[in-house]
């Protein structure tokens, strides 16, 4: 019985109740179906449990240990592997930050270093020094310069200063009677793989060589000798087109001739090797170098040397090669 939107019944055919019967039977057995395909299902994952359980139990006893011995040696090969990433992970972790800390102690360092250039604080020093590695005993012996004398007494090997305007390179120049000393050691002659910019040792800053040359680490900190590679710039150059190197003994301030990629050569090697140029015998031999110089630098920056010029020449590690170097050359102007 039904009624319609004027309130009066309406009697329902009889199609109409076989067909709701119909459809109430069959949403019934649809129920059903799911119902029994769910249990179906889990009664199949059950069977599949046992199954596997049952093929291990197959097996003969001395076999079942033998795949158990496996399994704990698959196991302890995992958490070793973990264990061993783990620990790389944290070694990488500390030595980042180690790194870093230890970068900005040194910049902290070479900053109170800086703040001591011209300081009196410890400037008694004894007049007539000489150099422990000038070749020479007879030479005049010049007297340190003034701004120098306190640097001079917190640490004997210091030869100079350099500093190129508007960059982090600002810092005091050692040397020492060979040139692997001050790769990791400090001003404070404390082991530090950052190092020290230091003169090669052949140089001699009382006598004067035709080049000086300073070596200095390329660090990630961006610290010491990180920054010379940016001379592969033209535009860098334009900016920063003097360098400011300062004996103990006297002032200079030098012009940029060239920059330019090089690499240490095996001994045996016929190359130009920059850093076996200190001094050069005869006027042929420096002229050549300049050529070789000239011909490797990215730019001509119009600057040239003559004979009897007294040149500088930074040298720092490059990564584009084995052994690679990063060089930049300048000229004393004043």
């Amino acid at each position: 019985m039904a009624y319609s939107s004027n309130g009066r019944k309406q009697n329902t055919s009889g199609s109409e109740r076989v067909r709701n019967s119909r459809f109430s039977s069959e949403g019934r057995k649809s129920a059903g179906s799911a119902l029994v395909s769910n249990v179906g299902n889990r009664k199949k994952v059950s069977e599949k449990a046992s199954v596997e359980k049952k093929e291990l139990d197959d097996y003969s006893p001395a076999m079942q240990k033998q795949i158990r011995k496996e399994m704990r040696r698959i196991k302890l090969r995992r958490n070793l592997l973990i264990f061993g990433f783990s620990s790389i992970a944290v070694a990488c972790i500390g030595y980042f930050v180690w790194y870093y800390a230890s970068a900005d102690r040194n910049g902290g360092r070479m900053e109170q270093l800086s703040n001591l250039v011209g300081s009196d604080a410890m400037s008694n020093v004894e007049t007539g020094y000489v150099a422990r590695i000038s070749n020479e005993e007879d030479v005049e012996r010049p007297d340190i310069l003034d701004e120098y004398k306190t640097l001079y007494n917190s640490n004997k090997d210091i030869i100079g200063w350099i500093n190129i305007p508007n960059t982090k390179i600002d810092y005091p120049v050692m040397q020492y009677t060979d040139n692997t000393y001050y790769l990791s050691h400090n001003f404070d002659r404390k082991d530090d793989k950052a190092g020290c910019l230091f003169l090669d040792c052949g140089c001699d800053v009382i006598k004067g060589s035709d080049n000086y040359i300073i070596y200095g680490h390329h660090l990630t900190s961006g610290r010491m000798f990180s920054s010379l590679s940016d001379y592969e710039s033209k535009s860098f150059y334009d900016k920063h087109s003097t360098i400011n190197f300062d004996t103990i003994f006297e002032t200079g301030t030098y012009a940029v001739m060239y920059a330019f990629r090089s690499r240490v050569y095996d001994d045996m090697d016929v190359n130009f090797k920059y850093y076996q140029f200190i001094n050069a015998d005869s006027e042929e031999e420096f002229n050549s170098y300049m050529n070789e110089m000239k011909e490797a630098s990215y730019y001509d920056t119009g600057v040239t040397a003559v004979y009897g010029d007294q040149l500088l020449t930074l040298s720092t590690c490059d990564y584009q090669e084995e052994n690679g170097r990063f060089v930049v050359v300048a000229k004393k102007i004043y």
